[in-house]
């Protein structure tokens, strides 16, 4: 058993998750020793949870493109890993999911992180994200912390959320897609 197979039993049998693991939902993310990039994102969304697949969804698929890189090699290399702020779908909210819960990253991110010893950036995907891993060193809000990336280069760089839900802030913020998408492909290209 690999030591990620064994922090996989280790969150299953966490009273926290007795909720999932009573209705057979494994937690959904993915971590390696080869991993460079990891990325870190909210939570996986319904259809997510339903097909055992993170980013399997409109947001993936904008997510990938940003990345320059195919469905396939999202989901068959090792060298990206994919570490969502909680391992479950927390349920559906007004507008968009209900935010992860709290105190699930705190207790399970340090750990996986620690056995990647070539991890290179952290991908830091919504405001979630940002606002754990960056702390008091993120700008006022996620829109300047974004366009104010390469402060926080190589170890972390942070990015909108590629929702649908956010078209207006992309449309908003067209700096995004000519300045930091070229910057994100070229990292992925280096690391992969």
């Amino acid at each position: 058993m690999t030591i990620f197979e064994e922090i996989t039993q280790e969150i299953m049998a966490d009273p926290m998750n007795e909720l999932y693991t009573n209705r057979a939902v494994p937690p959904l993310f993915k971590a390696s020793k080869e991993a460079h990039i990891a990325i870190v994102g909210q939570a996986p969304g319904r259809k997510a949870e339903e097909t055992n697949m993170f980013w399997n969804d409109a947001s993936g698929d904008r997510l990938r493109d940003w990345m320059g890189i195919s469905r396939e090699l999202f989901y068959s290399t090792d060298k990206i890993a994919h570490l969502p702020m909680d391992f479950y779908y927390p349920g559906k909210a007004k507008s968009g999911d209900v935010p992860p819960r709290k105190g699930f990253a705190e207790k399970w991110h340090s750990r996986i992180l620690k056995e990647m010893p070539d991890l290179e950036t952290i991908i830091l995907i919504g405001s979630y994200a940002q606002k754990y891993y960056l702390g008091q060193r993120r700008e006022k809000n996620l829109t300047e912390t974004v366009r104010n990336y390469q402060q926080y280069a190589p170890e972390y760089l942070p990015l909108v959320h590629p929702s649908p839900l956010n078209y207006g802030w992309l449309k908003r913020n067209p700096w995004f897609e000519t300045d930091v998408v070229p910057e994100l492909r070229k990292l992925v290209e280096k690391e992969l």
